[in-house]
């Protein structure tokens, strides 16, 4: 990934995230208008219920027609409802908004032609306000408040009352009081059942905004990262060259040019400059500054040994464990990116555990598994439940816990993960795995992005 790559992707998150906190993109819109829905489909059924069964127990004069036809608008309306919730996965407030305004006047209307504010479902405006309150804006929810009370209040005016027999000393037996148990009874089910609901999806969005919000903060550091590490680079290419210069020059002299020892000694540091030289030329390609593409195509057993090979020869590790359990091959194009992040993985065990290393591939289905071991004293708990957080680290130093980090992050990338465990007794495993379909050459996978990432410091 190039730093302008970087910058994009920051931007990108960070809108979304600015979209989801006004709820302009929150999906628990969406699952609480389906909630809506279905609650819609009960009032239907219940109304359908309660009319069938007041008409016909007991006797009661209603303007069928007239209740039909409102009871047709709001199937009409929620079958609308649903056929363009189905196909659209955000809900906004103002949305919320008018799905409870169209319920409040359903209700409403069926009131007006059943008696009005004298009929005992009039409580069931309650619950309309109350999923306003939990569903909507402050602002929208008191507007609800305010059209419910005029609502009553026309009702008060213009509807006409039940013609209920004259019984409300019967106590439970009076039809008025049967009707307030029943629709108390319909209040508090359906709000405890819904709004328990309404606050799990609630919850999920919140933690979806979080991880959102995490990840934003995550893609800036990386930026940070990979511009420190490029410029760095640059700055030390004109130190390295100078010492090179010097080096050659110093062969040339013959106080030198006599002694092998020293000869010797300049050799070592002149191989140590070159391996200086081409770390800064990798961290300078992984920032996308040397040339416009890095990933490489090969095969995936071809570029996993050569990988294992190169860090086996650069590190004085006494036991190496490499073991290749991949069996059938098949055509890759990896990037730097993916060899530093396995490199530093492999370096960090290397710190803890000089003396041996164990390096297991393998494939499961379409996925690349990689397992790096160790025998050193393993990771503390909390840090388990911590791997990729910047600066968690157990060396104690300034700056470490990067490593892990970039790993991490490269890895959630292509669509994978990173987790670490520790071993029974000693030692402790960090396993990476990555989707096949994100770097694999074959025709029925997805194409591989040549971007790379920012070079990777050690430790973490």
């Amino acid at each position: 990934m190039t730093a302008a790559d970087a910058v994009a992707k920051r931007r990108t998150l960070r809108e979304r995230w600015q979209r989801l906190r006004q709820g302009e993109q929150n999906p628990a819109g969406h699952q609480n208008m389906l909630l809506l829905i279905q609650l819609r489909w009960l009032a239907v059924l219940g109304q359908v219920s309660t009319i069938a069964f007041v008409v016909l127990v007991f006797d009661l004069h209603l303007p069928l027609p007239h209740m039909l036809e409102v009871l047709s608008c709001l199937v009409a309306f929620n079958i609308a409802s649903h056929l363009r919730w189905h196909e659209r996965r955000i809900a906004t407030n103002a949305e919320l908004f008018l799905a409870l305004l169209v319920d409040v006047a359903v209700l409403t209307f069926q009131l007006y032609l059943s008696g009005g504010i004298t009929n005992p479902f009039a409580f069931l405006y309650l619950m309309q306000i109350i999923l306003s309150a939990v569903l909507l804006k402050p602002w929208s929810s008191w507007a609800i408040v305010g059209v419910t009370m005029l609502c009553l209040a026309g009702l008060a005016l213009f509807s006409e009352p039940l013609a209920l027999p004259p019984d409300h000393n019967a106590g439970l037996l009076s039809l008025y009081v049967e009707g307030t148990l029943i629709c108390f009874l319909l209040n508090a089910g359906l709000m405890v059942f819904f709004i328990t609901r309404i606050s799990s999806n609630l919850r999920a969005g919140d933690a979806l905004l979080a991880d959102l919000r995490q990840r934003a903060a995550e893609e800036d550091h990386i930026v940070r990262m990979g511009l420190l590490a490029s410029g760095a680079a640059h700055e030390l290419g004109t130190p390295l060259a100078t010492v090179s210069v010097i080096l050659g020059d110093w062969k040339r002299m013959p106080e030198i040019s006599q002694r092998q020892d020293m000869l010797d000694d300049i050799a070592e540091m002149e191989a140590q400059l070159q391996r200086c030289k081409s770390i800064v030329s990798g961290v300078l390609l992984s920032a996308g500054q040397a040339r416009g593409e890095s990933s490489i195509k090969t095969t995936l057993n071809t570029f996993l040994d050569s990988v294992a090979e190169d860090w086996r020869r650069s590190r004085p590790v006494a036991v190496f464990d490499y073991q290749n359990l991949i069996g059938q091959d098949l055509p890759v194009a990896f990037d730097s990116a993916i060899k530093q992040m396995l490199g530093n993985v492999l370096d960090n065990a290397f710190e803890v555990s000089p003396h041996w290393l164990s390096l297991e591939v393998r494939r499961e289905g379409g996925l690349l598994l990689m397992e790096v071991s160790d025998q050193g004293p393993g990771f503390p708990e909390w840090m388990i439940n911590q791997i990729g957080k910047p600066y968690q680290s157990t060396k104690g130093k300034p700056g470490r816990g990067l490593g892990l980090f970039f790993v991490v992050n490269v890895a959630r990338k292509l669509g994978g993960r990173v987790w670490a465990s520790n071993l029974p007794g000693a030692g402790a495993r960090v396993t990476l795995e990555l989707p096949l379909s994100a770097i694999s050459l074959e025709a029925d996978a997805e194409p591989v992005a040549g971007s790379a990432t920012p070079a990777f410091p050690s430790g973490a």
